[in-house]
């Protein structure tokens, strides 16, 4: 596994990092050897926050923990993406099983320019590039929320890979945004 760490607002001593990649290390285990941590250290009002972030071949896992020591902050993100691996374990099995992690699709990008000149401006303030896979709307809900997103990006293989988008909804559930060729 491939380790990075960050640091926001705040500079650490060795120890905390050596600290962190020693428990994000226990990870390992359920990734191969391709696989990424990023784990982000910031503080903000007395607090210390550690985001663990880990991407293994089309999956990404990741936590955000907040307490008043650094070290319990990693040991409860760690615990959080492991935790989700458990839950989770029987439909990432079935992912493995048919190939999930191995497949791409290539991204298409359209772009839209209108005729007239807008009146108001619009300013973009972040770009994230993602290449957005085929799956089954299961595998996307799931995917959501093991980033812990409200919404999620994909190309759904029960319409022929066309786009789609899953969401949480306020009342519990999840929707569906299809595109309506």
């Amino acid at each position: 596994m491939k380790f990075q760490y960050t640091e926001k607002k705040v500079s650490l001593p060795e120890s905390v990092h050596n600290y962190a990649e020693k428990k994000v290390m226990k990870l390992e285990r359920f990734f191969g050897d391709d696989a990424e941590a990023l784990v982000t250290f910031s503080v903000e009002k007395d607090r210390n926050n550690v985001e663990i972030t880990v991407r293994a071949v089309g999956t990404i896992f990741r936590a955000n923990e907040s307490t008043s020591d650094m070290y319990a902050s990693i040991d409860a993100a760690v615990s959080t993406v492991e935790r989700m691996i458990r839950k989770n374990k029987t439909r990432l099995a079935r992912r493995l099983r048919q190939d999930a992690f191995v497949r791409s699709a290539s991204a298409e990008v359209t772009s839209f320019v209108p005729d007239e000149p807008e009146e108001e401006k619009f300013d973009i303030v972040r770009i994230k590039r993602y290449p957005i896979q085929l799956m089954t709307r299961d595998e996307a809900v799931l995917q959501m929320n093991l980033i812990a997103h409200n919404f999620f990006a994909f190309r759904d293989e029960d319409a022929d890979g066309a786009f789609a988008v899953v969401y949480k909804r306020k009342d519990g559930g999840y929707g569906l945004i299809e595109d309506a060729k």
